[in-house]
């Protein structure tokens, strides 16, 4: 049996590099642009060599009983996290190589998740799973310090919602949560996505600043955007079950989504009997005719903070100024984000920023 000593090299020789190295493929999968590939691809291999020979002595030492859900957590984590490596490597080599990074993306989110659960013995992982402008937030730190690991109705769950499974959910609440309002967050994933994955756009923001996020898994391959009642109808009882189970703020319910899920936020948000008050479409196809469908009453003065990238593949930019002036002629109060340096990928660092808009009071909008 290994020595303390040993034990607290073996996890120095890990836990630091497998920090750094998701947040390597993090920002990898946010830059990700097809042109880019290459460059990208270059610049995080030292942290994928890093990461491997971390592990290496990790795996090398006999970790006792009682630490075990530690280093299967870590193990795990590392593993997928080089598995993601080796995808965006075979991204270069593919005839379509956006798909095998998107591919890459993925597994990128199963390492993040398979590492959460240390974020409760570990402060330096905690502090990953927040906010950067939060990291250094010592009352946030004692709070999730002292929380009861053993809590109901608290932290990352997910029901039906398995890598295999469609038609379910993920919840996240944050673990310090003591019953007072909080926002709603729906956050729909792209086409071909699953919201167990998506959560994970979230989940610091969430954590951060106090707010519960859901995030859905579509019946099928993306949403129903052909027969929106399908899909719509099962949002607004998502809204109903989490406001049953714990105190959601009605003034606060958002509904966001990337890509497909960034158009069917427009296509559920902007219809009347909805329970969503803010909306945050990313990266989404926008027609003025969703617009003339909406009644004048729902579009007047309606929040909608509306992301786009400069160089979006899929959805060129000219979709979403033309959104973001229909919009705005028909009385909405509209964010408009334009990012530079944007493709079709979600951009993490805004999370934070919605989430924050939405807490603003109305008349500082």
């Amino acid at each position: 049996m290994a020595g303390n000593d040993d034990l607290l090299d073996a996890t120095t020789a890990l836990v630091p590099p497998l920090l750094t190295a998701l947040e390597a493929l993090r920002a990898a999968g946010r830059y990700m642009n097809p042109p880019s590939l290459p460059d990208l691809i270059e610049a995080i291999r030292p942290q994928q060599h890093g990461l491997a020979e971390g592990l290496e002595v990790f795996q090398s030492i006999d970790w006792p009983e009682h630490l075990q859900d530690f280093v299967d957590a870590a193990m795990r984590s590392a593993g997928q996290a080089l598995r993601a490596f080796e995808s965006f490597e075979q991204a270069l080599q593919a005839p379509q190589p956006a798909f095998v990074a998107y591919r890459a993306m993925g597994q990128t989110t199963k390492a993040i998740e398979a590492l959460y659960p240390v974020a409760a013995m570990l402060p330096p992982v905690s502090r990953f799973y927040l906010e950067p402008d939060q990291r250094d937030n010592t009352e946030l730190l004692k709070r999730l310090a002292a929380v009861d690991v053993g809590a109901q109705n608290v932290g990352l769950m997910h029901a039906n919602n398995g890598a295999d499974e469609r038609g379910g959910f993920s919840v996240y609440v944050p673990e310090y949560f003591e019953g007072q309002a909080v926002p709603l967050v729906l956050a729909l994933h792209g086409g071909s996505g699953h919201g167990r994955q998506f959560i994970w756009s979230w989940l610091r923001a969430a954590r951060s600043y106090n707010c519960i996020v859901v995030a859905p898994t579509s019946a099928e391959g993306t949403w129903s955007l052909m027969d929106p009642a399908v899909d719509a109808q099962r949002l607004n009882a998502l809204v109903a079950y989490a406001s049953e189970h714990w105190n959601i703020d009605p003034q606060r319910v958002l509904l966001t989504g990337m890509s497909d899920g960034g158009t069917f936020s427009y296509v559920a948000g902007l219809q009347d009997d909805t329970p969503f008050t803010h909306l945050a479409p990313c990266s989404a196809s926008f027609h003025p005719m969703l617009a003339e469908a909406a009644s004048a009453e729902r579009l007047q003065d309606l929040p909608i903070y509306l992301i786009h990238g400069v160089l979006d593949w899929m959805f060129p930019i000219d979709v979403a100024r033309t959104a973001q002036q229909t919009l705005q002629a028909a009385g909405a109060q509209v964010v408009y984000a334009e990012v530079e340096d944007l493709s079709h990928t979600y951009p993490e660092e805004y999370s934070a920023k919605v989430l924050q808009w939405v807490q603003e009071p109305a008349a500082a909008r």
